[in-house]
């Protein structure tokens, strides 16, 4: 599902017109960045939670050519289902 589809989607479950609801969804998503830049957590109810961990620098492998290479330091962004979402998912392949 892209951005658009999500306009999309958001427009027929409500009464705004689809450039609004693009918008919506665009700033939606600039405030769910820049609060995961500053290294906060999001937590939306019964969906799941957002979270920025550190990662350290540590020696990795080129599988192609067995090279040895550092691989450096980096924030990776993790998402956690709630139980809510993860009852769900699981209902459907039943």
């Amino acid at each position: 599902m892209t951005r658009k589809d999500l306009s999309e989607v958001l427009g027929e479950k409500s009464l705004f017109p689809a450039s609004k609801c693009a918008e919506f969804v665009d700033t939606v998503f600039e405030v769910m960045a820049e609060a995961l830049e500053r290294g906060e957590k999001i937590k939306i109810h019964e969906f799941g939670h957002f979270k920025v961990l550190g990662k350290r620098a540590r020696t990795g492998r080129n599988p192609q050519t067995g090279e040895r290479m550092e691989i450096s330091a980096r924030r990776v962004v993790t998402f956690k289902p709630s139980l809510v979402l993860r009852k769900a998912l699981n209902k459907v392949g039943q």
